[in-house]
């Protein structure tokens, strides 16, 4: 497993690129202080950079600040110091051609498959027949064309994630963030939306920042892993995933090598920077 340094993406072939990123709360503190509260360090001084069309995961505890950089990166917060840029240009807010996925699944129950789907480009105000031809294309490429009329709480959790994966296609983002959007699921429905969105992705080219605390989940997807320290967050490595260029090739799992790179990754989240 490579180690690499965090700056050794060419700007030119940079997505997304931190500069000395650092982001602080305000919290109670216990000791009287002088106005009640006192600042956690989320984030301290962070510098990497994600390269075009890659699948990038964030990887850490939960409290390490990989969340946090998600959403500093989404436009959805602000940097108390340092900057972000996309495409050599600075965040300063949500981006139309970058689009989130959660956890939770964030459908409108009272919308069917096809409308839930359909909605970001109703917002933008596109003629109904265009946006239902998109909404179709997506329906079919997460394979859920024969659901379009059904209501969320008639699919299974698997099949309302694809809804919301399909649904954050629509715009054709150039950027995808996603923070833990399998989490929620059981082991096998997980594992196949993995497998799933690997070869949805693979067809979209766009460039993927993806939060996870499962160590599997990360080297199985990733392209890189950045590896969080916490109190303060930290990026204390960044690691080339081994198993990247034959993740498509078949059940990456059960190769001999997966069981050893997962050890070296749990040994590195364990031990001390």
């Amino acid at each position: 497993m490579t180690t690499t340094s965090f700056g050794e993406v060419p700007l030119a072939d940079a997505m997304v690129v931190y500069e000395g990123v650092s982001k602080f709360f305000a919290v109670r503190s216990g000791s009287g202080g002088k106005h009640g509260a006192e600042l956690m360090v989320a984030l301290d001084r962070v510098s990497a950079s994600v390269r075009k069309g890659e699948l990038v995961t964030l990887l850490g505890p939960s409290g390490c600040g990989k969340t946090t950089l998600l959403r500093l990166t989404a436009g959805l917060i602000a940097a108390d110091e340092g900057r972000i840029t996309i495409e050599e240009k600075e965040v300063t807010g949500p981006r139309k051609d970058a689009c989130m996925v959660f956890q939770n699944f964030g459908l409108l129950p009272w919308r069917t498959v096809m409308g839930n789907v359909e909605f970001p480009l109703e917002i933008d105000g596109l003629p109904i027949a265009e946006r239902r031809e998109q909404a179709r294309h997506f329906l079919e490429l997460v394979g859920l064309a024969a659901f379009a009329e059904h209501y969320p709480h008639e699919l299974s959790g698997g099949m309302q994630q694809r809804v919301g994966i399909a649904r954050a296609l629509m715009r054709k983002p150039i950027l995808i963030f996603m923070d833990e959007p399998f989490g929620a699921l059981d082991a096998q429905t997980r594992e196949q939306l993995q497998e799933d969105f690997l070869r949805i992705w693979s067809r979209t080219g766009a460039t993927v920042v993806f939060v996870t605390h499962s160590i599997d989940e990360a080297l199985f997807l990733s392209d890189r892993i950045f590896v969080f320290d916490t109190a303060p967050g930290r990026i204390r490595s960044i690691v080339e995933s081994p198993v990247a260029p034959v993740r498509l090739a078949g059940d990456v799992r059960a190769h001999p090598e997966f069981g050893k790179y997962r050890a070296e990754l749990r040994n590195m989240l364990r031990s001390k920077a």
